[in-house]
């Protein structure tokens, strides 16, 4: 069980006084507190996923819908894969959700898409969804589909992961420990370690753009 951090200054023992200083001394006790190994599995399994020609579907609701929106981009800009997120089309996603119900709406959009055994899919959750509480069913619908089709499923969730950390090839954990901020520091954390992600050696194919500008600048 994971314990809750302190919310001092371990170098200089001194009690922490604004929001400011105690939000940024929380982030930084769960950022050390992150399973770097986990990164690598995921790196290593959304490489093989792309080397494999299959596509990347990035799932989140709410926040975790732009995330994922962002995330398409940096997947297919800077590592060459054919990402694609499900909530980019308002339309469509309205349209199943009043036609065939919330539930349905990753399930069946996959199942337009072809979902195969070569793709993959990459949930971006708080609670990695959980059908019982009835919190981000369309989300357990799609891991259940994903499973059944043969597709990798990988993660970045807090809480206990839910769905997605049960049921994914490999996920990473933000760390609960601080109950009162669970959402936005997963949140926060997620952008973080996506990005970490397009970063990683083995996904980054092309470079960023002001880091290429400041290379041709000091030529």
């Amino acid at each position: 069980m994971l314990e809750r951090a302190s919310a001092t200054d371990s170098a200089s023992d001194r009690v922490i006084e604004t929001f400011s200083e105690s939000y940024l001394a929380e982030t930084a006790a769960i950022v050390a507190r992150l399973d770097t190994d986990d990164m690598e599995l995921v790196a290593s399994g959304l490489a093989r996923t792309r080397d494999g020609g299959g596509r990347l579907f990035i799932l989140g609701v709410g926040g975790s819908a732009a995330h994922a929106s962002h995330a398409v981009n940096d997947y297919r800009k800077l590592c060459g894969f054919e990402a694609y997120a499900p909530t980019d089309n308002v339309s469509e996603l309205t349209a199943r959700a009043n036609d065939e119900g919330w539930d349905a709406t990753f399930t069946e959009w996959l199942r337009g898409s072809r979902l195969s055994e070569k793709d993959a899919l990459l949930v971006f959750s708080v609670g990695g969804g959980d059908r019982e509480r009835g919190v981000s069913a369309n989300l357990v619908a799609a891991l259940e589909l994903a499973r059944d089709r043969g597709a990798s499923i990988f993660g970045i969730v807090g809480r206990d992961g839910g769905a997605t950390r049960r049921l994914a090839d490999a996920s990473v954990l933000v760390p609960p420990l601080y109950p009162e901020h669970i959402t936005p520091h997963t949140e926060g954390l997620c952008a973080v370690i996506w990005h970490l992600l397009v970063s990683h050696p083995k996904l980054k194919l092309n470079p960023t753009k002001w880091e290429s500008v400041g290379q041709e600048g000091s030529r």
